[in-house]
């Protein structure tokens, strides 16, 4: 795992993606998105479930908590990637009990980039 620069997210790439075009802030992206709290193993969300589908979010300007927002800059089209995500760069201190996440919990994501517009 790899630091996120400027933040305490950490990433590391599953598989490599391909092509030239990366996402940037601004760009919009299209991901299949699966999210587990670190501390229980549970998964609180996956856009593979059946009746889901692939997210779509503006990269980098805070449409999404600050980890995945900021660890998700400079994937392609194809990579998947891990990002653990401390609880100040995710829910904080209130969590998301709706979701399952506890107050304080950190979480895991993976990230399959689907698409850059």
């Amino acid at each position: 795992m790899e630091a996120v620069p400027g933040y305490r997210t950490t990433k590391r790439i599953v598989q490599e993606g391909t092509g030239s075009t990366e996402v940037t802030k601004g760009a919009t992206v299209t991901v299949h998105a699966t999210g587990i709290v670190k501390e229980t193993g549970k998964k609180f969300w996956s856009t593979k479930d059946p009746g889901q589908q692939p997210f779509e979010y503006q990269a980098g300007v805070g449409g999404v908590i600050t980890g995945w927002d900021q660890g998700c800059l400079g994937m392609k089209v194809g990579e998947v990637r891990e990002l653990i995500i401390p609880a100040d760069e995710g829910y904080g201190s209130r969590g998301f009990p709706a979701w399952g996440i506890p107050p304080g919990g950190s979480l895991n994501f993976t990230l399959e980039c689907l698409e850059i517009k």
